[in-house]
Formats: C-alpha cells, structure tokens, sequence
C-alpha cells in the first residue's frame, strides 16, 4: 500500500469512527426520552426534560367524588399510583364512545396492574349520576374495579380539569368554570401526581404510545 492509499485508508477509517460516534450519541438521546418522560408543568404543555423534579411545582390538586358504586374516591386512592384522566358524558354521541372505546385498549393490556388508576370525570354531573354511570361502565363492558366513573359538583369537576389536569388545547386558565367542558385528551399522570403525558383519545395509535410510556413510569 502507497502513502497515498495509506492516507485515504486513515481518512476513511476516521470518518467511520466519527460517523459510528454520532449514530450511537443519537440512539442514547433517543432511549433517554424514552426512558424518561418529559413533566408538564403549565397549560402550555411544553414539556420539561428535567431530573431535578424540585424545579416541577405543579401537581393534581386534591379532589373527591362518588364513582359509580357510590363510594368516594379522592386524592388517596391515587396517592403512589399511575392514573389516567379523561372527561366524558354519557349522552355524548360524538367523542366520548370513541373515547371509551380507545381507553379499553389500555385498561385491557393493564389487567395484571393493580397499581394503574384509571379516572373517568363526567362533565354534565347533573345528568350522569351514580346510578347511571354504573349502568354505562356496564355497557361498555368494563369490569376493572380501578377504573371509576366520576360525578360531583359541577364547579369541583371543571375546576380541577382546567387547573389540575390542563385538560382542554385553550389554556384552562381562561375560562369561565359555568362554559362547558369537552376534551379529547387523556392525561397520563405519575405517581407524585405530576402530569407527564397528554394524548389523542379518538386516536388508537396513540393508546399504544400511552401504553409505552406507562412502561417508562413504572420503570422511575
């Protein structure tokens, strides 16, 4: 080999180094943000890819509502635990079937996780009580015991979706708690109570990805 081929060889040998360097530099960034999950911390949603969660001030605020066995359920039944919040009505003839339907995909690959709360708020609570949210989780066939359908005073269910969960694209901040809630979003929550995913419910594929990140929380 001629000092130019020797040369060329070393070039090429450098450039595959390099090159091999970046590709496995990307592939950690890519499992870190997988691994660990961004924190939402305002109604922005504009996600905080932090390790000091003492920077993270923002938390689901206490709360307490009957679910559809008529028994109460607040903050403590949450408190260690992953949850998922949505808001649906049991009139809804557009979003909320679907919705339900979607959140199933999850509840059913979640049957062995008696640790996953999952938290189904009504938004018309004068209509939706407890009688009749028993009647719809029956329905739908849901036998989950950790999935509670929600009813309560109406101010107390709007304010804590707007304020705690963030849960409408306005920011919840801006609107008057008597105009009438109606969201696609679920919520992923951890368990310090910190928002740490927000998805599509009418979306299928993005139950997938929900299911994913369940997976990296369980892991923290």
């Amino acid at each position: 080999m001629d000092y130019w081929e020797q040369k060329i060889a070393k070039m090429y040998r450098i450039v595959f180094l390099v090159l091999s360097s970046v590709v496995l530099l990307s592939c950690s960034k890519k499992n870190d943000v997988a691994i660990h999950l961004p924190y939402y911390n305002e109604p922005t949603f504009s996600p905080l890819f932090i390790t000091d969660t003492s920077e993270i001030t923002h938390t689901i605020a206490d709360f307490k509502f009957l679910n559809q066995d008529s028994v109460f359920i607040s903050q403590k039944d949450i408190e260690g635990k992953i949850h998922i919040a949505n808001f649906i009505f049991t009139t809804c003839g557009s979003i909320c079937p679907i919705m339900t339907t979607n959140l199933k995909i999850v509840n059913d690959s979640l049957k062995n996780h008696s640790d996953i709360v999952l938290l189904s708020y009504s938004v018309t609570p004068w209509i939706d009580s407890p009688t009749v949210l028993k009647n719809y989780k029956k329905q739908k066939q849901i036998a989950n015991p950790n999935w509670h359908f929600l009813t309560g005073a109406k101010n107390d269910i709007y304010r804590l979706a707007r304020k705690s969960y963030f849960a409408e694209e306005d920011i919840g901040f801006s609107k008057d708690s008597s105009e009438f809630l109606h969201t696609e979003h679920f919520i992923l929550v951890d368990k310090t109570k910190r928002i740490r995913g927000i998805y599509n419910g009418t979306l299928a594929l993005e139950m997938q990805q929900m299911l994913e990140d369940i997976k990296s929380l369980e892991k923290e």
